[in-house]
Parts: C-alpha cells; sequence; structure tokens
C-alpha cells in the first residue's frame, strides 16, 4: 500500500515566502485571513488528508461504487465517514462566502487543501471538489431564492452538486445536446433527456444532490446559444428547504472505467424531472462556464495531487531499494548492492518529477490568490490584470498540469520497475486514476484549442501581452541576483521563443485556420513552461533571501535552489524545440488523405 504525507513545508514556503500571502491580511476582502493561522489550518488539513482520506484510496480502488436495481449507489467502504469527518471539520467551507455559513478565507489556501485531499484519495476528493464549482455558478448567476434555498447545505456538505453536460451523441460539441425543459406552467421546468459522464451523480452520502443540468427550452435557437441551465435537485425541498419529494431522475448505470473506482461515473436519465432556471434563458453555456472554468483549475490540481503521491512514493523506494553499483564504484561496499538512488537514470526521473511537482504547486497556488486579485486588489488595474492571467493561465493549469501529472506517475512507477506494475504496490493505482484528467472537463486538445482561439486573441491580446512583460519584468529585475541569475537567463530564452510561436500564429494562422490548430498544443505547452519557469525564478530568489536571511531549515532551501537549476537545464530549453515543432505548420498532417489513416 502506498504512503501519503502532505507537502506541508513545500506548501507554505511559496505561500509564504514566494506569494507572501500574510502580507495581504491587513487589506480589503482578505480580512478572515489570519497569518498566524496559515501554518496551523494546512497542518490540520494535511493531518487530515493522510490520516482519513490517504488510507481508503486503496479501498475505493478495490471496491468501487455499487448500484443497486432500484438506481441508488452505495459508496466504498469508509467513504461516507471520511466525508461527513470532513463536513463536520468545517473543511467543505473554508473559502465560501461568510453569509452562506462559510470562512471566506483565500482562495490560495482552499487551492493547497485542495491538493492534500486529492493527493490523499483523488476519488473522494471529486464528490466536495464538483460542489465547490456549484456553489460558484449559484452564487454568480442564482435568483435570491435559489441561493436562500441551495447555498447554505451545499456549503456544509450537506447537500452536493454536479454538472450536467455530456449526452451520448454530444460531448465537447455542447451546440448538439438535445435534453428539453418543458415550461411546467408554475414557474418551474419538466427535464427530460440523458446525460453521461456524470460525475458523483448519484450516492449515499449527502442529504441530496443538485444537479445543474443544461438542456433546450421550446423556442431555443440552434448550436450553443440556444443551451440554458436548471437547477434539478434530487429531492425537491420543500416549504422549509429540506429535502422533500423524490424527483424524477435516475442513475440508469455507472460507468466500469480505467481509474478513479470510487467515484461513482452515471449514467442520469431524466424523465420530465423538475428543474428551475438559473441564470436568464439561452444564457446556459455561459453560467456553466463558471462552475467549468473552476472545475478546469481544480483538474490541474488533480493532476499535481497525483505527481505528488507518486514521487513521494518513489523518492521512498529509491532510497531503499538495492540494485547494482554506482556507475563511480560501489557507495556502500559493505552492502550487497547500492541504493537505486546512486544512478543518474533515476535521480533523472526523481528531479524532473520534484522540478515539475513544485513547480506545478507554486502556479497553481499563484491562481488561487489570482482569484482573490481579481476581487479583492486596491486597484482597477489590479483586479483586471489578476482577472486576465487567470483566463489565460486556465487551459495551461489543466492541461499542463494533468499532461504532466500523468508523466510523473508513469516515471515513478518506472522508478519501481515491475514492482511498479504490481497492483499491491499502489503505483500503478496513480497511473489510472491521474490518466482521466487529462480527458474529462475538456480533453487537452480542447483547452490548448481555447488558448489559442479565445484566451490569446480575448481584448486585444491584453492578457498575453500582460503575461509577457510580467516575465520580462521578473527576469530584468533578477538579473542581478547570483542565485536566480542561471535561471533567469533560461526563462529569457523561452519566454523569446514563446514571443517568437505567438508572433508566427498571428502571421500564419489567418490565412489558414489549420495552422492554428496543428500549433496550438505545441504553444500551450511553450506557454506552460515560461509560466513554470516564472514561479521556478520566484521560487530560488525566495529560497536565497532566505538562505541569507540565516533560515534554519538551510537543506530545504539548497534543495529548492537545484530544483530550479534543474527546470532551467534540463526543461526550459525544451520551448525551442516546441517552437520549431510549431512552425512546421498543418501541411503535411493535412496532406494525407482521410482514408490513408486506416492502413491496409
Amino acid at each position: 500500500m502506498a504512503d501519503y504525507t502532505a507537502p506541508l513545508r513545500d506548501t507554505i514556503f511559496n505561500l509564504e515566502h514566494v506569494l507572501r500571502l500574510p502580507d495581504h491580511a491587513a487589506k480589503p476582502g482578505f480580512e478572515a485571513l489570519d497569518a498566524d493561522m496559515i501554518e496551523p489550518i494546512l497542518s490540520e488539513a494535511g493531518k487530515f488528508a493522510a490520516e482519513v482520506f490517504a488510507p481508503l484510496n486503496e479501498v475505493g480502488d478495490r471496491q468501487g461504487c455499487t448500484r443497486h436495481e432500484d438506481g441508488s449507489v452505495t459508496v466504498p467502504e469508509g467513504f461516507a465517514n471520511a466525508y461527513r469527518q470532513m463536513c463536520e471539520g468545517g473543511w467543505t467551507t473554508l473559502t465560501a462566502p461568510e453569509a452562506y455559513g462559510g470562512q471566506a478565507l483565500p482562495h490560495a489556501i482552499g487551492v493547497a487543501v485542495e491538493e492534500f485531499l486529492s493527493g490523499a484519495n483523488m476519488s473522494l476528493a471529486m464528490y466536495p471538489g464538483l460542489t465547490d464549482g456549484a456553489i460558484r455558478a449559484v452564487v454568480a448567476r442564482g435568483s435570491d431564492e435559489q441561493k436562500a434555498t441551495y447555498l447554505a447545505k451545499l456549503t456544509s456538505g450537506e447537500w452536493t452538486g454536479t454538472m450536467n453536460l455530456t449526452e451520448p451523441h454530444a460531448g465537447t460539441d455542447l451546440g448538439l445536446l438535445r435534453t428539453r425543459a418543458e415550461p411546467n406552467g408554475d414557474g418551474s421546468f419538466a427535464i427530460t433527456g440523458t446525460k453521461i459522464f456524470i460525475s458523483c451523480g448519484e450516492h449515499d452520502m449527502a442529504g441530496n444532490i443538485v444537479h445543474l443540468v443544461l438542456a433546450r427550452l421550446p423556442d431555443a435557437p440552434k448550436g450553443s446559444k440556444g443551451i440554458s441551465m436548471f437547477i434539478v435537485p434530487k429531492f425537491i425541498p420543500d416549504e422549509n428547504g429540506e429535502p422533500g419529494e423524490r424527483n424524477s431522475l435516475s442513475c440508469g448505470s455507472i460507468e466500469e472505467k480505467m481509474g478513479i473506482h470510487g467515484s461513482c461515473t452515471c449514467v442520469m436519465n431524466y424523465d420530465g424531472a423538475k428543474g428551475w432556471l438559473i441564470g436568464g434563458e439561452h444564457q446556459g453555456l455561459a453560467a456553466m462556464f463558471i462552475m467549468m472554468n473552476a472545475a478546469r483549475l481544480w483538474v490541474g490540481l488533480q493532476g499535481l495531487g497525483q505527481a505528488e503521491v507518486a514521487y513521494q512514493n518513489g523518492a521512498s523506494y529509491a532510497l531503499d531499494r538495492r540494485q547494482g553499483r554506482a556507475l563511480t564504484g560501489p557507495q556502500e561496499p559493505e552492502q550487497s548492492a547500492d541504493l537505486l538512488v546512486v544512478h543518474p537514470d533515476v535521480r533523472r526521473l526523481l528531479m524532473d518529477a520534484r522540478a515539475k511537482t513544485e513547480g506545478l504547486r507554486a502556479l497553481i497556488l499563484w491562481t488561487g490568490l489570482l482569484t482573490d486579485l481579481a476581487h479583492h486588489a486596491e486597484s482597477e488595474d489590479e483586479r483586471v490584470q489578476a482577472d486576465d492571467l487567470i483566463q489565460l493561465l486556465t487551459p495551461v493549469v489543466k492541461a499542463v498540469g494533468t499532461d504532466w501529472g500523468y508523466e510523473v506517475s508513469t516515471q515513478m512507477q518506472q522508478v519501481w520497475g515491475g514492482h511498479g506494475y504490481i497492483a499491491e504496490n499502489g503505483m500503478e493505482q496513480f497511473v489510472r486514476d491521474a490518466r482521466i484528467a487529462m480527458i474529462y472537463e475538456g480533453a487537452n486538445g480542447i483547452q490548448a484549442m481555447d488558448l489559442v482561439g479565445r484566451k490569446l486573441p480575448m481584448k486585444g491580446g491584453r492578457a498575453i501581452q500582460s503575461f509577457l512583460a510580467l516575465v520580462d519584468g521578473e527576469i530584468a529585475e533578477a538579473g542581478s541576483e547570483p542565485a536566480a541569475a542561471e535561471i533567469a537567463e533560461a526563462l529569457g530564452k523561452a519566454n523569446g521563443e514563446l514571443k517568437a510561436a505567438a508572433m508566427w500564429l498571428m502571421q500564419n494562422a489567418p490565412e489558414n485556420p489549420d495552422n492554428a490548430g496543428a500549433a496550438a498544443y505545441m504553444l500551450m505547452d511553450i506557454l506552460g513552461l515560461v509560466a513554470v519557469g516564472l514561479m521556478w525564478l520566484r521560487m530560488a530568489k525566495a529560497a536565497a533571501a532566505a538562505l541569507e536571511a540565516g533560515e534554519s531549515d538551510k537543506a530545504f532551501m539548497e534543495a529548492k535552489l537545484l530544483c530550479a537549476r534543474h527546470f532551467a537545464q534540463g526543461h526550459l530549453p525544451d520551448a525551442g524545440a516546441l517552437r520549431r515543432k510549431l512552425q512546421a505548420g498543418a501541411e503535411v498532417i493535412m496532406a494525407m488523405p482521410a482514408e490513408s489513416f486506416l492502413r491496409a
């Protein structure tokens, strides 16, 4: 069985030394933040994740969820009790508004806690994770009555939430969806249709499940502009706001999946179920995007969580398993063999994993702070810049975060060798669980197209220009600092490749849109490298400053500087190769006749 320890030290280093979250405690919008409470909160969250969530990870994988003949679903053994403890401990309420029973803490802290929970047990963490997205959608688009009915119970975890988009014939292309919403004449609508791939669509852990469902009104125009969103509860709330009449919806089946077995992925059937419009007629896609964008950042966090737990177990194995001798001669002649960690190729895997994992953590925590600043920064310009950066980085965090999460998981399985392929050691579960994050909430290729097609050109390219200027500015500031000079130089070259790649797209996509489609993934990868490189520059500066100030944890800070150098040497140069691949354009790949892909 694999082990998990919350990365508390690294998280606190980022929050306090890199993002300087305590400096915001006295600012408007951060009233709930007590700088002295950051470490105690995260310490307790890490303990909860390791002691309550983590022991159930293998249980959830082995048992999975069970659908009964009446359509009800039972979660794996121990899940309901762990979820109850989570709710009782107030962990569902951290960042929610105080008006609905939340603690209104910064999203940066919420992101940290979510990583701990997801790394400990990805399947179990999905139930409250999806609810958070539902809360954001109702807060933003719900009526006063809907907020009063649903938000307090969703915030407390008494009720959970889902998002219902995909249909059997319509995945990414939501314009094809057929689910109908017929007016009942009393302000409600009869929702009829089938939704698939609905995570946590049915279970026995909460008193009610609140489904947010996309459907079409009778007069809806064709395509995505004709979509509306509806609140469709499993139990219709009575006059006291408690679960009342059972709604006419059901779980038709549970999908048999490669991984995340502890999360019930349902086929949901709506047979004239009562629903209530949220967000205005034909405005469903805009309303759902509030939930989807939150979910995409959260899925990137899932990639980080799997990378972290896989890295922990890979590093532990490399420091315990003896195999072969060091190339420079026996390191422990008295032993039958040296430890795996003496071998450069094993160290390469470990350094790659650590550099990517810690870089992703810093980036995702920064997006959490940007979320706070988009609402609470002192000036309008700061709020606009924070919002621009979140929109630009959302597809990057989702796609690059999950690509790297899967890559790190397979690399750490490789460290274990044949033992990593055996179920009892837990490494293969990390690989299986990590894989789905690259697919759901918009497959990573879709994220790349969103980046190139929507995020780069939005508002005249304001977001990407702001990001490029931010990177250039921090490189210039770091130029004279010895500890950061190497990272700054490598980051400057990578940022130059990003500028060149973006310029090539601007020049070549208008005449042939396929060039944008062929280049999108490479551009996203370059932007991901530069974004994480920026975080490594910040971390290197913070670590060097801590060492100069006599920081007691010298080993941690020195390791941080070595990881920064490794990312600069081993990963940032990839930006050049990606740019050259990008500039190949679409000519060759589009020249292949479609039928030729089916080799005779």
